[in-house]
This record gives C-alpha cells, structure tokens and sequence, in this order.
C-alpha cells in the first residue's frame, strides 16, 4: 500500500531522513516513534505528498507520489499534529465546509457527517469549535481527515495532550477502522497506545531506520524474558522471600524447570508462576540510548 526506496530529506546541511527503506501493507497500521527530530514527521508529510524527498522514490497505491500526487491525494486522510480549526464555525459548518472542498454532494456530505460525529461520540455539532476542549477538537479534526472516506489514514501524534480517557477512546477507534480495511501509519510518543494499536512497530533514530517489526519479533530479537516463581516452604531456603512466599527470578527456563522439580518433589506449595516480557518502552530506551 505505501512504500518508500531508498528516501532521504534534506534541510540545507542537515538530514533530516538517511536512505529509509519502509513498507506499509494494505489494512494494517504501523506505528513510528523516535525521539524528537528522528525523521518521523518528515516522514508523514513526504507520505502524504506534503513535502519531496531529496532522493528516493514514495508510492502509495503503486503510484509514484512526485508523478502522481494529486491523484493520491483524493484517497489520503492526513492528520497533522498541530491541527487548527477555524473557531467561529460551528462543528457542523466546519465539517461541511470541509466536504465541499472534498466535493462530496450534499446528501452525500451529510451521511458522513452524521456517521462520523455519531461514532467519534460528538454530539455537539451546533457548538463553535472555539468553544470545544482539546479532546473534542481532536476528534473533529480526526472527523475531517475521514469525511471522503480515505483508504489510507497519516495521523502524526493522534493523543497527543488528550487526557487518557479520551486518548484510549481515540486509540480503539483507529482499531475499529482497521477493521474497517483502512491503512493506518501513525507516529506517537505515548509508546503504550502504540505497542496496543500497531501490527508493526518502526523504530528511528537520527533519521535512520533502526527496527520494523511486530512486536513479538522486536521483544524476540532486542528484549528481554524474565520468568518469577512465589512458592512456601516450611524449610529455610536461600531465595528472595517477601510477604510469606520464596521468590526467584530468572530468565533461564532450564533454571525454572529444575525450581518446579523440587517444588514438586519436596510437596511445597507453589503459590504463582508469571512472565515478564520487556515492554516496547523498554527496548525504545536502550536503543536510544546506545
């Protein structure tokens, strides 16, 4: 669905995106985080058609983005990260605003309109978007960038600032148009709400690529497993021990296997058995870090 050769962006002297190899196939969404300035924007807005690469080819839909552009653009739902609204419309006139630069006839305009304020759960579409709290101004822009009914959807920093009820209501939603068969790329800092929505996780860093991978196969290759086992005993024993249990933690199975063993042999009463995988902000930091 988007596939990006080879592409890197300059700004005068500094690079801003280094030979980026990056695919994003069709119904999935993929989720790009770095820190500040590691080309993750930039990345969005040459995506979408916003800015060119300096070198390196961009296509959505098979179609070349410096060739084709315009073409692309009618099927693209962009969200920026700053995204303005103008304050004296209402959320109804701004929408409908929006639909007749999309060319969508009035009936037509007015379908999706209902549609989306109905499951974006904004029923104050008489208000001034002035008046609106940050979350609902969110989701009125998320409402504009589907009005036409995108096949692909760019969101840069979708919850950024939202409290957390509306953020996790913003992050199922975009599980919901998945569902619906959209294509779905997306940048964020909250690496949680990534690591909860994403099929794929791209991880980049001054610009370059570093990962792109689900996240089985990052925590596989870059994580970490830790195993913890809580069992009582009447003898005394030279484990970790906290509220009553001996605790032992290890990131050897052989080791876990052989604990069980006597636990079992000497009857001692095993209380929990869990897993501990590294968490993708977890693997983020070492990275960045390194």
């Amino acid at each position: 669905m988007i596939k990006l050769t080879g592409v890197t962006k300059l700004y005068k002297d500094f690079e801003a995106v280094r030979d980026l190899d990056l695919e994003v196939r069709e119904g999935e969404i993929l989720g790009i985080i770095g820190h500040n300035g590691a080309g993750k924007s930039t990345t969005l807005k040459m995506i979408v058609g916003l800015i060119s690469p300096t070198s390196g080819r961009v296509e959505v839909m098979g179609r070349d983005m410096e060739k084709d552009g315009t073409y692309v653009k009618r099927f693209l739902g962009y969200l920026p990260e700053e995204s303005p609204l103008y304050e004296n419309m209402t959320v109804n006139e701004y929408l409908r605003f929006f639909s007749e630069l999309y060319d969508l006839p009035p009936a037509r305009a007015k379908e999706r309109i209902d549609l989306l304020l109905g499951s974006l759960k904004l029923p104050e579409r008489n208000k001034l978007t002035g008046e609106l709290s940050k979350g609902m101004k969110r989701k009125v822009a998320i409402a504009r960038a589907l009005l036409h009914g995108p096949k692909v959807l760019v969101l840069d920093e979708p919850t950024s600032g939202l409290d957390p009820l509306t953020s996790f209501f913003i992050v199922d939603y975009l599980r919901d148009l998945r569902s619906e068969g959209k294509t779905i790329v997306l940048s964020a800092h909250n690496l949680f709400h990534v690591e909860y929505v994403c099929d794929r996780v791209a991880i980049l860093k001054n610009g370059r690529l570093l990962v792109c991978d689900t996240m089985d196969k990052i925590r596989k290759s870059l994580g970490s497993r830790e195993y913890e086992i809580k069992f009582m005993s009447d003898q005394r024993l030279d484990y970790e021990r906290k509220e009553g249990n001996y605790i032992y933690r290890t990131a050897d199975v052989g080791e876990i296997a052989s604990l069980l063993k006597n636990i079992s042999e000497n009857k001692w009463a095993l209380v929990d058995l869990s897993m501990k995988e590294s968490a993708l902000e977890d693997i983020y930091v070492r990275l960045m870090t390194e």
